[in-house]
């Protein structure tokens, strides 16, 4: 059946291409689907600007909003198991890992259900004036594009959608051409909450084809993008001539702080889980390791230790603990990365080639990589791998953990673990990154607003800030005795 939601209606790319969809964990075809191209991307603008210009949504009440994300969040309940089998297989991504992702979609749709129902961003003004009175109020932004990643393709998507939908936008949704399927089942979930036609638009195909004429478009209004540093600076530009609001969040390289006085055993397993889930495909994974220098033979000796016995398998093995790369171009780019490390000097401790289990061989694995004695310079500590790779790099005291955790371009996230409130709280506050964990690594929630600083990117996703990219803010002015006022007699 058609693949691409335009209007209201499921409809087949213009040009009549598609794209095989394969599961990374063994190469088996999943499905084929729909390729959009500029056509498709032109007709699904087209279809938002007219619902969002003449279609009920926009003036639709908050109250009335709210409720249709909440039926959405029970909607994505009851469909759990459809939608985390859906994902597994598009991204290879354990089955309980998708299982784990579609409990926080739902709750982020709740969440801004919630938030949009109570109706609290608009203000009355204090104007000292008895004969005036004022209010500021939030109106939707107007038509939006949304492009999202393929690591975690629906939770990415839920970030943007349901704040986009609270505030009363329209859009136009570009999930990664390498991970469709949840997006399309999202699709039919908001149709049957009963999301008015047009509101909602989906097109699939690549960057080149089908998201790059969003971004062009002067019908639309706001773009809102997840993925690498590269494509972010092309979409300021791209979105540059018409001024759209733009927000970015692109990647980080997270540094993870450890001070002898940590919890030993909670940290090095934090460690592992934070740059070693889903294989390292984490925009916040903390892929940099940074151990103070009299703990660092010992508690590098040990995630060494672990992370050789980490086992690999596809979505449906329940004794694997970590899965396959995305794809086989992706999986030389880790190796590349990997390859340029050990060229400027780093130390391989574990990892580093393809498994030779015969298991894996249809996969796209790579196993769990360490890269000990490593310093600021290196490119392996510099560049996102976007894989299971972690760097090692020692230091000496509280001034360099800082001085070290900061030298990056990006500041996404990052972490510190220490047993001294004062010395954690301190570093806390001196990193310059959107989120900071206190010996913990990746926990979220929808309430707190999620993005980057530097060129992580800006702007904020989740949290009452998550809702406001999506609103403009209107000052009113009512003169309540207007009378003539001779100024030019």
């Amino acid at each position: 059946m058609p693949e691409l939601f335009i209007g209201g209606t499921w409809v087949t790319a213009a040009d009549g291409r598609t794209r095989e969809i394969r599961c990374p964990a063994d190469g088996t075809l999943v499905a084929t689907v729909d390729e959009a191209g500029p056509q498709d991307a032109a007709a699904a603008v087209a279809a938002a600007r007219e619902a969002f210009d003449d279609g009920p949504w926009p003036a639709t009440p908050v109250a009335e909003r709210g409720r249709l994300l909440v039926r959405v969040a029970d909607l994505l309940e009851r469909d759990k198991a459809a939608f985390a089998r859906a994902e597994s297989l598009d991204t290879g991504k354990r089955l309980v890992e998708s299982e784990y992702d579609m409990d926080d979609i739902a709750a982020c749709f709740r969440y801004f259900g919630n938030l949009t129902a109570s109706g609290g961003t608009d203000r009355i003004i204090a104007t000292g004036n008895p004969e005036a009175d004022s209010r500021v109020v939030h109106e939707p932004v107007g038509v939006c594009a949304l492009i999202t990643p393929w690591n975690y393709p629906l939770l990415q998507t839920a970030w943007k959608v349901a704040p986009a939908l609270g505030a009363g936008n329209t859009f136009v949704l570009k999930p990664s051409e390498l991970t469709p399927h949840t997006a399309i089942l999202l699709m039919r979930l908001l149709t049957e909450a009963g999301l008015p036609s047009g509101a909602a638009n989906l097109i699939l195909g690549t960057g080149a084809e089908a998201g790059a004429p969003l971004t062009e478009d002067p019908r639309v209004d706001l773009v809102s993008f997840t993925g690498g540093l590269a494509t972010g600076r092309r979409i300021m530009a791209a979105a540059a001539p018409t001024v759209k609001k733009v927000a970015l969040e692109l990647g980080g390289k997270n540094p993870n702080i450890v001070f002898a006085d940590a919890d030993f055993e909670a940290a090095v397993d934090h460690a592992l889980m934070a740059v070693f889930l889903h294989s390292g495909q984490v925009c916040s994974a903390g892929a940099r390791l940074l151990v103070e220098d009299s703990l660092h033979d010992a508690f590098v000796d040990e995630i060494v230790t672990r992370a050789r016995a980490i086992p690999m398998g596809g979505p449906f093995d329940e004794s694997a603990r970590t899965g396959p790369l995305i794809s086989a171009a992706h999986r030389d780019k880790v190796e590349a990365y990997v390859a340029a490390g050990l060229a400027e000097g780093a130390v391989l401790r574990c990892g580093g080639a393809r498994p030779k289990d015969p298991e894996l061989a249809h996969g796209y694995y790579y196993p769990p990589t360490v890269l000990d004695d490593c310093t600021p310079g290196m490119s392996v500590v510099r560049d996102e791998s976007f894989g299971p790779v972690l760097t090692v790099e020692r230091f000496r005291g509280e001034a360099e953990a800082v001085a070290l955790a900061n030298d990056t371009e990006y500041g996404l996230a990052g972490a510190v673990w220490s047993q001294d409130t004062g010395r954690a709280h301190r570093v806390a506050s001196r990193l310059r990154a959107g989120t900071v964990w206190i010996n913990d690594f990746h926990p979220y929630v929808p309430q707190a607003e999620w993005g980057g600083m530097k060129q992580s990117g800006f702007g904020r996703e989740l949290g009452p800030a998550g809702l406001a990219e999506y609103q403009e803010t209107k000052h009113i002015w009512r003169n309540l005795a207007p009378k003539a006022q001779r100024w030019f007699e």
